[in-house]
């Protein structure tokens, strides 16, 4: 039997003003500890602003082996080369963003609360699927507050991969991964962290293993 997984999945702050200094900062947070993936999410950005952005950060994720998705865009996330694209519930449809990406690139969906989502989204084919929020979010105004509980059913009963999200930090985070996610996704709990990204990665990535440890010790 496989011993369950999670990995840290960064998602940048929503707005960008110095590349340059922010790439540095990056490399230094994914030096420190696993990533699997950086979602670039600049919401309401222009495509060269972007563009840009995917220009600076790309080559730096993926000199360490951590996968570039663009959030809402698979037009633009084919065009730019991303590894993949995360599209919501009122962006283009999970089957629409495979066609546009090609089979071979990873298309992440938002679910909210929804297992009911979820499992159409699995069907259509989807990498991933992400639950939230779990917690209140400084990034965007929730639609939905998830409990663990939907993590716990998703990884008993379905094969996709599941992302928590929403207001995650390394002293909440624990629970979330004890009770099945495969994922965390996190935006202000590693870039607002008080010490620095880069301890906050170590710290997720500590928090993560404990986490593991008390879902494998878990009956049944």
């Amino acid at each position: 039997m496989t011993a369950p997984a999670c990995r840290l999945y960064l998602i940048t702050p929503p707005e960008i003003d110095d590349l340059a200094a922010f790439g540095h900062l990056l490399a230094r947070a994914l030096d420190a500890g696993d990533v699997a993936a950086l979602q670039i999410r600049l919401k309401d950005a222009p495509d060269p602003v972007i563009a840009a952005a995917v220009d600076v950060l790309a080559p730096i994720a993926r000199s360490r082996d951590v996968a570039v998705i663009l959030n809402d865009r698979p037009d633009l996330a084919a065009r730019l080369g991303c590894d993949g694209v995360h599209v919501g519930q009122e962006d283009a449809s999970c089957a629409e963003a495979r066609r546009i990406m090609g089979r071979d690139a990873i298309v992440g969906v938002t679910c909210h609360d929804s297992r009911h989502l979820a499992m159409e989204a699995a069907e259509a084919g989807a990498d991933y699927v992400a639950f939230g929020a779990f917690h209140e979010t400084g990034t965007k105004v929730p639609r939905t507050r998830a409990e663990p509980e939907v993590l716990e059913v998703w990884q008993e009963t379905m094969q996709t991969p599941c992302v928590a999200i929403g207001g995650i930090t390394v002293e909440n985070c624990r629970p979330l991964v004890a009770a099945g996610a495969d994922f965390i996704a996190v935006s202000a709990g590693v870039w607002g962290h008080a010490q620095g990204p880069a301890a906050a990665v170590k710290a997720f990535n500590a928090e993560i293993a404990a986490g593991l440890a008390e879902r494998a010790a878990r009956p049944g």
